[in-house]
């Protein structure tokens, strides 16, 4: 029997441990429902949880439907325990999305959408509550379509009219075969669920058991049997202590699993199949199944046995850290192993101690998830801990691109590193390559050198913060033949990451919130002057029925203490929620960096520069004369190094001398050549391949790339109509570049960002004279821009029109010129005018009709004057 693993996830209150209590009801698992009000949910265990009426820890039950059986995984909902919920995501088959209809979407259930989508987990979404007063069925599923995607459509077993309409719009082949009168049937459906172009919505109460059935009957139609390699493999997602006994939850994901196999010297001594407290031995597991094995001292979560494959790496952290004190004599460091234990089984503590000062610090997510860590260290060491002395977790990163050189040479040791540090887009993370031949440097000391810069939470020069959004690449190394041995390449690959992050010019970073603040309307000005107070930027409020909803982003250290503030002053009708967004530039880094006081140079546990030797000696070389010492020529070739422009920071290029000065100082001299409108003569063939040939040409052409949600963005005209239209600011902007391309020589390439649509190939279209370009996924405009100036902007000449600072900047680096968004409004503006004129004042002859050719020289005349009052 096929074994089938399922997630159910929610916003805290929305009804999910319910629902899996009634799943498990209307299978026959269990005789009687639990209800979470009443602290008897089959899953709700934990002391705390019913205490609360939360899920804290993700637990697992089991029942059958026809000829599957199924893990049920239980997920925490509140935002306190989000990276258990997450960890969670690593073994699911399929997943359940409860949403409240009386509540809808909320902050945290966005976030799990997203997770879903980037763990690319088949879907189901369950609409709870509509048994409850101010419930509002289809209210929620517009929600839905709105926030997440057209492709989540209200399931009708019966296959109606409806929808079968709004299915067979997801795809042109299926739209041909139902007007052609061909039967849809579930089995078409599959592909499109299974890849979650297809999100079915089911609906009910599961209190009261209205709409479980549906449900039900919705998972064995679309569960699928999965394949399993006969290799044997096990993801570890869970690690537990009960009575000191240490319990690791994995996956098996395949081959199997007895009791007595060795998994990396390690014996396996009891596998469990747990069904809520309950659970049966097994002498051995197979493909599918969860299960908790013993036996297992060293199993860490995210690390997969037997098949190698990429280690999870998990993304939602806390962004906070507190001293953790006790109200008893007791050995800082040896609390600091125990709790270290502690970290096995909830990660994102992350427990550190500082020898300086005997103190222990962890991180966590919020007020309720101290609660929890406090009560399970009494519990397990009775001693009673309290957090406090809380503070942001900042994180570094560098703007600009170094080579890094790490030395390690005491007596009878050797090894070389060089690293090349590059700047990343933020939210990157660490990325780790090798560009090293293995003439020069063995495979086995390349693999080394990348385990030592995965294996260690790097630090930055700025604030002792661990780094982030850079890319660390081998650029050469080199071992002696003798004398090297494993830990000398990791001190000398510890040492090449230092050294370039004192050489480089790094950045403090600061977590971000995206909040959503409701408020009742009389309240919008002191919400909107608290805002800017606290270092938020925000989108234009929304007005309804007398309440506003305001969306943004700001610093969680500004932000974090305003939801109380928010409640003071409505008087307890408004609320403001967070998700987190990541890391952006710090918002106050000098106040920041003067009360840490860090200094790297006295960080002896992170050198910065090496350990050369002479004349039978060790001596230490600091990192700004390694380079004299080193013993291998720097392979960093310097030949371009821009500056990291953010996000949100423009560069006008009509009032651009501050650009020309930094573009200048990083490449020299250039020629400014301006895009001028000229009379267009030449001939364009239509196709994705004539793009394709005219980009190929040799012979020398004009282009006119234009960035198109640019322009829209940047137009007044435009931005106004795509706040109620996007699709028709798009075609309005085809229009206008339409008519213009009339005029010039150049052809022109409009680029529209299509990038974050799944499985989405690219396309070249032709709209009347003018190539328009969807990128593909993963690809924005401007990288699209970027790679096609670069590969024809030595042969032909291109521009380009943007007004991306850092788009510009790239631009004349390539060859190629640039205009800005309201430069280029300008000119057509101007040769649409000109035009205007000459066809008024001097028809050609021999071209089609224009519409003014029926007007009288005064109605012409008056046309004239008020076309150059307005905007084109």
């Amino acid at each position: 029997m096929q074994n089938i693993v399922v997630g159910i996830f929610a916003h805290v209150d929305a009804g999910k441990t319910t629902l899996a209590e009634s799943l498990m009801f209307r299978t026959g698992m269990i005789q009687k429902i639990g209800r979470v009000d009443h602290q008897d949910a089959f899953l709700d265990t934990y002391d705390l949880e019913k205490a609360r009426g939360i899920t804290i820890f993700s637990k697992q039950a089991r029942f059958r439907l026809k000829d599957v059986e199924v893990t049920l995984v239980d997920t925490p909902g509140h935002i306190d325990f989000s990276s258990e919920m997450e960890r969670a995501l690593q073994i699911l088959d399929y997943a359940i999305l409860v949403i409240s209809a009386k509540d809808g979407i909320q902050g945290h259930t966005l976030t799990i959408w997203r997770l879903l989508e980037k763990y690319r987990i088949p879907t189901f979404i369950f609409i709870n509550k509509l048994d409850q007063e101010g419930a509002n069925f289809n209210q929620c599923v517009q929600g839905i379509k709105e926030r997440f995607k057209d492709g989540c459509i209200v399931y009708d077993e019966s296959f109606g009219i409806d929808f079968l309409e709004e299915i067979c719009m997801l795809d042109d082949a299926l739209m041909e075969r139902y007007f052609n009168g061909e039967k849809i049937e579930d089995e078409t459906l599959i592909p499109f669920f299974m890849t979650r172009r297809f999100v079915p919505i089911f609906r009910g109460s599961a209190l009261k058991l209205e709409g479980i059935d549906q449900l039900i009957d919705g998972m064995n139609t679309y569960f699928r049997e999965k394949t399993y390699t006969k290799t044997f493999s096990a993801h570890v997602y869970k690690i537990s202590r009960i009575q000191n006994k240490r319990f690791t939850y994995l996956k098996i994901l395949g081959g199997s699993l007895k009791v007595k196999d060795e998994l990396e010297e390690e014996k396996v001594d009891e596998i469990r199949l747990y069904n809520g407290q309950k659970y049966v031995n097994l002498k051995e597991a197979f493909p599918g199944m969860v299960v908790c094995v013993t036996g297992l001292n060293h199993s860490r979560i995210g690390y997969t046995y037997g098949k190698k494959i990429v280690e999870f790496k998990q993304e939602l952290e806390p962004v906070l850290e507190y001293q953790v004190d006790f109200n008893q004599n007791v050995d800082d460091y040896l609390m600091y192993l125990k709790l270290k234990e502690l970290e096995e089984e909830i990660p994102e503590l992350s427990i550190r101690f500082e020898n300086e000062n005997r103190k222990i610090y962890a991180r966590v997510m919020g007020e309720v998830q101290i609660e929890i860590v406090e009560n399970l260290i009494f519990e397990r060491y009775n001693v009673r801990a309290r957090f406090s002395d809380g503070s942001i977790l900042y994180k570094e990163s560098i703007e600009n691109t170094v080579e890094g050189v790490g030395h390690y040479e005491p007596l009878r040791h050797y090894a070389e590193v060089h690293l090349l540090l590059e700047p990343l887009k933020r939210g990157s993370g660490l990325v780790f390559d090798s560009e090293v031949s293995e003439d020069r440097l063995e495979k086995n000391w390349q693999r080394l050198i990348l385990t030592h810069l995965q294996e260690k939470i790097h630090l930055g020069v700025l604030s002792g913060s661990p780094i982030t959004d850079i890319k660390l690449t081998v650029i050469d190394g080199r071992a002696h033949l003798k004398h090297t041995e494993g830990g000398d390449f990791r001190e000398s690959t510890y040492r090449a990451v230092r050294q370039g992050l004192m050489k480089a010019k790094s950045v403090l970073l600061e977590p971000f919130y995206q909040f959503s603040l409701d408020i009742p309307e009389d309240y919008i000005g002191k919400a909107m002057s608290d805002l800017s107070r606290l270092y938020a930027t925000y989108d234009q409020p929304i007005s309804s029925d007398h309440r506003v909803l305001i969306h943004g982003n700001g610093p969680v250290a500004c932000l974090k203490d305003y939801p109380k503030e928010v409640i003071r002053y409505t008087r307890g009708m408004g609320h403001i929620t967070f998700v987190l967004k990541g890391y952006d530039v710090c918002h106050n880094p000098e106040e920041v960096l003067e009360k840490i006081g860090y200094d790297p140079l006295k960080d002896k546990e992170n050198p910065t520069g090496s350990v050369f030797c002479s004349h039978g000696a060790g001596f230490y070389v600091p990192y700004d004369e390694v380079e004299n010492y080193m013993h291998l020529e720097s392979r960093f070739k310097k030949v371009k190094n821009e500056p990291i422009v953010q996000v949100n920071s423009y560069v006008s290029a009509d009032g651009d001398e501050e650009l020309k000065r930094i573009f200048k100082k990083t490449y020299g001299e250039y020629e400014d050549e301006r895009y001028l409108f000229k009379r267009r003569d030449q001939k364009i063939t239509d196709g994705k391949d004539a793009l394709k040939k005219d980009l190929d040409s040799e012979n020398e052409k004009a282009y006119l790339l234009v960035d198109g949600y640019n322009m829209i963005f940047g137009w007044e005209k435009l931005k106004s109509l795509a706040r109620d239209n996007l699709d028709a600011a798009r075609f309005r902007l085809m229009d206008i570049l339409s008519n213009y391309q009339g005029l010039i020589h150049s052809t022109i390439i409009l680029v529209f960002d299509a990038y974050k649509v799944k499985q989405n190939q690219g396309n070249v279209e032709r709209y009347h004279n003018i190539y328009v370009v969807y990128t593909k996924e993963a690809e924005t405009a401007d990288q699209y821009i970027e790679k096609t100036v670069h590969d024809i902007g030595r042969r032909h000449r291109v521009a380009v029109a943007t007004s991306d600072g850092l788009e510009q900047l790239i631009i004349l680096g390539e060859g190629g010129s640039r205009i800005s968004a309201r430069g280029l409004e300008k000119e057509i503006d101007y040769a649409l005018q000109t035009l205007r004129k000459e066809r008024i004042e001097k028809p050609i002859v021999g071209q089609g009709q224009f519409v003014l050719d029926d007007l009288s020289a005064e109605q012409k005349k008056s046309l004239m004057n008020k076309g150059e009052k307005r905007d084109v």
